[in-house]
């Protein structure tokens, strides 16, 4: 009986890898510059975004599709009490003077209000426009003005405070909510005399063609685009990736799907993850902040059993692992681990893949020895019944996601932008392969240009920069988007990113040099916090570095040196420079040693979003760091 139900069970797996079906271009040369991926949900025709909490209220109006976070507990929330919510917050909307088309902003963390009123504002007709909340003035100003928002929500009085301040330079200022002083109930109560039948006409007035969002994007080298988005956008991203995962899921793992959202609901990430999950019915409970420290315990008590993070989330918990062995005398213990980790990764993933025959019996013996030891205590971090996590935002070391993978959480990763509405490509769930940022969702196709930029074409790409017919004639040419990345595609059509053509180094020996892929492995290692690499038009590739504070913090403690030995000290000492060179010896390895990291100075303080040096999706924003440090990185050279 055992045999015939491990038959059948494979039989299933394979049937569900065959729904993806992908085919490659291949130049004259035999390498592969184009792949496809053939849609798994329908294009709509009728229909938006909007409708997503009505059917699903109306198909299964008992089924909790969000837990609400309320003094450390998690209250289900059903379909039906979730359409009822919106339904009263795209009242008040309507009873304020929002008209169809019109746009509201949301500035705002990630919280339970923001999903209200992400389907209140499209229920009503209107636009949502989301606003980072560390946006500072000039930058909210800029959002709105250029967005023509009459209307906005904020979150504190911190975030409303600054949005008077940006409204001192716009025409008419618009009318603003305080989540934290009431917003919701307040619209609710403005909308009670608004009958239910205005919110459906408009609702249903929207069509797949109809703008959704306009999402400003994170301005690295200048001021934000913002990317005009449309129902169909969002419907293609979110319904294909739920149709591409969530089977998968529920056959492999037999668990009830269920996710703790921690990205920045402003990003389009956290948007169509949302999205995704209220279409397939997928329990979603939101938390405020990535930060480690004050992630991990919302996770111990969610309990998800899968996580959409960022390369930073799974490098600092593996960070948390170490620092925990070295406190308790073990640091050569999970170092170990961690090499036993990656080679046992590897060999079960080829026989996993049909390339190999997998661990041997020592190194099993051994990955079963360290799981006892550390695997679970990863584990446990995540909250006990983590299975699978995608990670996007920036390339994930490939021994980081092959430890992660022995330690029983399979990490995907994944490829995008806000004009391709979040995913362009995904690992595929039953053909892992780590090192590479996978298979375009389906629905799509990849291109490699002549020069290596990626190119992008689908229902998931956006139509139009808003107010900027220049740059969007710059970035779409007959329906393909071009990135601004550089990359490859393998023999199965698998896309590696190998950097941003803006970012590219030439030293002045002529080497061009991605400062991507050592930024990536040196900021992975402790105690790096953030890094840039430089080196265009310079003799040699140098670097600057911070120090992450809770590493540094670990760092003293280890040594019995005082807490508040000043970071200036710290920075001197010449073991901390040891520590760090270790770490820019791992991120040479990847590469030659013409485009190897020669020369490093550390700095103190930290690229924070307060200071302007980083992103609210945590980039470096090149250009001002490279001010911000001038004479640093003079130093090096001279």
């Amino acid at each position: 009986m055992g045999v015939r139900k491990d038959l059948k069970r494979a039989k299933r797996r394979a049937d569900l890898a065959a729904r993806t079906r992908t085919g490659t271009t291949r130049d004259e040369h035999g390498v592969v510059r184009e792949v496809r991926t053939e849609p798994l949900a329908p294009r709509p025709v009728i229909g938006s975004t909007a409708d997503i909490p009505f059917a699903n209220a109306a198909e299964a109006p008992d089924d909790v599709v969000l837990r609400r976070e309320r003094h450390g507990d998690w209250h289900p929330v059903t379909a039906a009490a979730f359409a009822q919510e919106v339904t009263a917050v795209a009242r008040g909307l309507v009873a304020a003077g929002l008209a169809p088309g019109d746009r509201v902003a949301v500035m705002s963390r990630t919280r339970y209000e923001w999903a209200v009123l992400d389907f209140a504002i499209w229920s009503a007709g209107g636009q949502s426009v989301p606003v980072y909340p560390t946006s500072s003035a000039d930058q909210v100003a800029w959002i709105l003005r250029d967005s023509g928002t009459r209307f906005v929500v904020t979150e504190t009085p911190r975030n409303t405070a600054t949005v008077t301040a940006a409204a001192e330079a716009l025409p008419e200022p618009p009318r603003t909510w305080e989540i934290d002083a009431g917003a919701l109930a307040d619209l609710t109560v403005l909308g009670l005399n608004v009958p239910d039948a205005e919110i459906t006409a408009r609702r249903t007035a929207l069509t797949p063609g109809t703008t959704a969002t306009i999402c400003y994007t994170s301005g690295t080298t200048g001021r934000p685009k913002g990317c005009v988005l449309t129902h169909a956008n969002l419907l293609a991203e979110a319904a294909n990736t739920v149709e591409l995962l969530h089977p998968v899921f529920k056959e492999v793992t037999d668990q009830t799907a269920s996710t703790l959202l921690f990205l920045p609901l402003a990003h389009i990430l956290g948007r169509t993850l949302q999205i995704a999950c209220l279409i397939g019915r997928i329990e979603v409970g939101h938390w405020p902040s990535i930060k480690p420290a004050e992630l991990r315990p919302a996770l111990k008590r969610f309990r998800p059993t899968f996580l959409v993070g960022v390369p930073y989330l799974f490098e600092k918990i593996h960070d948390t692992g170490r620092a925990t062995a070295e406190k308790l005398g073990r640091g050569a213990s999970f170092e170990r681990a961690h090499r036993v980790a990656v080679r046992f990764g590897a060999a079960h993933l080829d026989r996993f893949l049909g390339r190999g025959k997998g661990p041997g019996l020592r190194l099993y013996a051994a990955w079963a020895l360290y799981d006892l030891l550390v695997y679970r205590r990863v584990r446990k971090e995540l909250g006990g019944r983590v299975r699978y996590a995608i990670s996007g935002g920036s390339p994930l070391e490939r021994d980081l996601n092959l430890f992660f993978y022995a330690a029983g959480i399979l990490v995907y990763e994944g490829y995008g932008l806000t004009e391709t509405t979040a995913a362009a490509t995904l690992v595929p769930p039953l053909a892992p392969r780590p090192g590479t940022v996978g298979l375009p969702i389906p629905g799509t196709a990849v291109r490699i240009a002549g020069d290596g930029e990626v190119l992008v074409k689908g229902d998931i790409v956006f139509g139009a920069y808003r107010n900027d017919p220049a740059a969007t004639d710059g970035a779409l040419t007959d329906g393909w988007f071009a990135t601004g990345d550089l990359g490859s595609l393998d023999d199965d059509g698998y896309l590696t990113i190998t950097g941003r053509k803006k970012d590219i180094l030439v030293t002045s020996g002529g080497k061009n040099v991605s400062p991507a892929v050592l930024e990536d492995r040196l900021r992975s290692r402790p105690p790096v916090g953030q890094c840039l690499v430089v080196g265009d038009n310079r003799p040699y590739v140098a670097a600057l570095v911070t120090l992450d504070p809770e590493a540094v913090g670990h760092w003293l403690a280890v040594r019995g040196l005082p807490a508040g030995t000043p970071l200036a000290e710290v920075i001197d000492d010449p073991r901390m420079r040891a520590d760090v060179q270790k770490a820019v010896d791992h991120a040479n390895e990847a590469v030659s040693r013409a485009e190897s990291i020669r020369a490093f100075t550390l700095v103190e303080g930290e690229f924070t979003e307060e200071n302007g040096l980083l992103t609210p999706s945590l980039k470096v924003k090149r250009r001002a760091a490279q001010e911000a440090y001038a004479q640093e990185i003079e130093k090096l050279y001279s």
